[in-house]
């Protein structure tokens, strides 16, 4: 028998890339696995990426928790990293104890992932140390999420801040950019590339090819939301063309 799960996503009202890039990480897995996927979403208020718009919309995924517990989906994911980051060192662990507590409260059980405790999960179970990392956010926000990151136990050892403020032209950014983008890099010393700590900046259509051009692991926010998503639901972390978080060579360090 088939397995379906219902993936259930928290997402901010102007994301228009965590609804697709997800989804087609998982169909690219159906092609090789037999689970199958639904994708289920609530949403928080959000337009620009600033410090006050995003802790007003943190405000509102206590309610979508709630809703998406009504769907009875088998996991939630939190799509917004940099909302999690720039609310405190080390939220998402109380991001996601308050969420996995709204959704005990409405009697369901559905595991919390953030995009942003799943990065750091994949920075620590790759055993990372010095990463660079592409943001869209402007520089005072990528600072946050630089010093997020290193409080983790992380070197960002280089980092560049695209310094874009309104969410829905983060999301129409040609991912194919990032192949020039990355250049920017100084890359010396480095062993992981996080290619977008966004996952609303569109990443999944340029991740394997700056991986091939640069020779080095390459990760998401939204692969590593994927990948971590995937362990809980105690099913193998793999979907072909989605960067290293989700390759083969990576998976036998897996499900849990």
């Amino acid at each position: 028998m088939v397995k379906h799960f219902r993936i259930g996503q928290i997402v901010p009202s102007s994301n228009t890339t965590m609804e697709t890039e997800i989804p087609a990480m998982l169909r690219s897995r159906e092609a090789v696995f037999p689970e199958r996927f639904t994708f289920h979403s609530s949403r928080m208020r959000m337009k620009h990426v600033t410090k006050e718009e995003l802790a007003a919309m943190d405000a509102q995924s206590v309610r979508c928790a709630r809703e998406l517990s009504d769907a009875k989906v088998d996991i939630i994911g939190y799509a917004c990293l940099v909302a999690i980051m720039s609310s405190g060192l080390s939220y998402h662990c109380k991001s996601e104890e308050t969420l996995a507590a709204a959704v005990h409260e409405e009697g369901g059980d559905s595991p919390i992932v953030t995009s942003a405790g799943a990065l750091i999960d994949v920075l620590a179970e790759m055993q990372a140390q010095n990463i660079a990392v592409v943001t869209p956010y402007m520089r005072p926000l990528t600072d946050l999420v630089v010093n997020y990151i290193c409080n983790e136990g992380f070197s960002v050892a280089s980092d560049i801040a695209l310094e874009i403020s309104d969410n829905l032209e983060v999301g129409r950014r040609d991912p194919n950019l990032l192949l020039d983008d990355v250049k920017r890099l100084d890359l010396a010393g480095v062993d992981t590339v996080v290619l977008s700590a966004c996952v609303q900046m569109p990443s999944l259509a340029a991740i394997e090819r700056v991986q091939d051009l640069l020779g080095l692991p390459v990760i998401t926010a939204a692969s590593c939301t994927t990948r971590v998503m995937l362990k809980k639901l105690a099913l193998e972390p793999v979907a072909p063309g989605a960067g290293f978080a989700l390759s083969s060579r990576f998976a036998p360090l897996a499900v849990v």
